[in-house]
């Protein structure tokens, strides 16, 4: 049978409680927990795909991402090293992230298939973004995709 994701994650956080790695148990328990709360939610309990898995571990090192940018403005750089560590232990379970040559590459392609759909100029961001969405999907974050695709446009 073929090892999901979750099953990876459950694998990882006993190693990690064996190995008394305080920070990567902890960051694993929290994850593990955001995806025990999605699958229990709405009508009835289920069994979340890897993608979705995927979706939940996405969102949750975004959240570190931010709480530690959140921690280091308010002078607390302790609490930021900590979140930015969790969010390292979390990057490893997702897609290699694109590179920004790779970004532009694509937001590129979809802003000219966008020019060729008749779409042009500032107003054509949703246009452009409906193509790139799909092509990036886990492997760039919404905010990073959206200040090439505007940078693209203006240029």
């Amino acid at each position: 049978m073929t090892t999901t994701l979750k099953s990876k994650l459950h694998d990882d956080l006993n190693a990690a409680i064996k190995a008394r790695d305080e920070l990567r148990s902890s960051t694993l328990r929290l994850t593990l927990a955001a995806i025990t709360k999605e699958e229990v939610a709405g009508k009835e309990k289920r069994e979340l795909s890897d993608d979705e898995v995927l979706k939940v571990i996405t969102r949750e090192a975004k959240k570190r991402r931010e709480a530690a940018d959140a921690f280091a403005q308010g002078g607390r750089a302790e609490q930021a090293e900590r979140e930015k560590a969790e969010g390292e232990v979390l990057a490893g379970y997702l897609p290699k992230q694109l590179s920004d040559e790779e970004l532009n590459a694509i937001v590129a392609q979809a802003v000219e298939e966008a020019k060729a759909a008749g779409a042009e100029g500032p107003r054509a961001m949703g246009a452009v973004m409906k193509i790139v969405n799909p092509k990036v999907a886990g492997q760039a974050e919404g905010g990073r995709v959206a200040a090439a695709v505007k940078k693209l446009l203006q240029g």
